[in-house]
Parts: structure tokens; C-alpha cells; sequence
């Protein structure tokens, strides 16, 4: 499975990434996440089952989910408080149920 996790840049959700991927390996689910900006995501949606969003920029929901449409992608915003302490495994869980 393929998750991806969108912010302005890419950055604040790196720690998060961090910590989904040690969550995936401590459950023995095979995983690949990563971080993207929004202006390159495009680049990768072909591969991609779950899009997660950061929560400050959630006004990008709507337009992520018509690119992501076509290609039968999950999206959804992540979860406020898993995102403010930055609880892989929960945002993982999250996107578990998505896919």
C-alpha cells in the first residue's frame, strides 16, 4: 500500500511519516509513505492508494480528491489531534480504514 500525506511543502509532515512508517513495521504492515507538496503530488498519483492531508491545509480537499477521482484514490483530512502529536499509529489506523 501506498500513502501519501500532503502539506504546503512537504515538511511539517515528515515527522509524521517518520512515525506512520516505525507503526507499519511494528505491525508487520508493508507499507510505503511518504510526504509530498501539494504542487508535486500530481507527479505521483498513479501509484498512490490514500491521500492524507495535513490539517492546515484542509482547504485543499477538495481539489486533491477531483485529481485523485480518476485514479479511485482515498482522500481525506488527517485527524487533528493524531496530526498535533503526531501519532503515527493512529494516522496510520486512518488510513487503514480508507483504503
Amino acid at each position: 500500500m501506498k500513502i501519501a500525506l500532503v502539506c504546503s511543502a512537504g515538511m511539517s509532515t515528515s515527522m509524521l511519516v517518520k512515525n506512520m512508517r516505525q507503526a507499519a513495521e511494528q505491525k508487520g504492515i508493508e507499507a510505503e509513505i511518504d510526504a509530498y507538496a501539494e504542487g508535486e503530488l500530481h507527479q505521483h498519483m498513479e501509484d498512490i492508494q490514500v491521500i492524507l492531508i495535513g490539517p492546515q491545509v484542509r482547504y485543499l480537499k477538495q481539489n486533491i480528491m477531483e485529481k485523485a477521482e480518476p485514479y479511485g484514490t482515498a482522500v481525506d483530512v488527517i485527524d487533528t489531534m493524531a496530526y498535533g502529536t503526531m501519532n503515527g499509529d493512529k494516522v496510520l489506523e486512518q488510513a487503514l480504514q480508507l483504503a
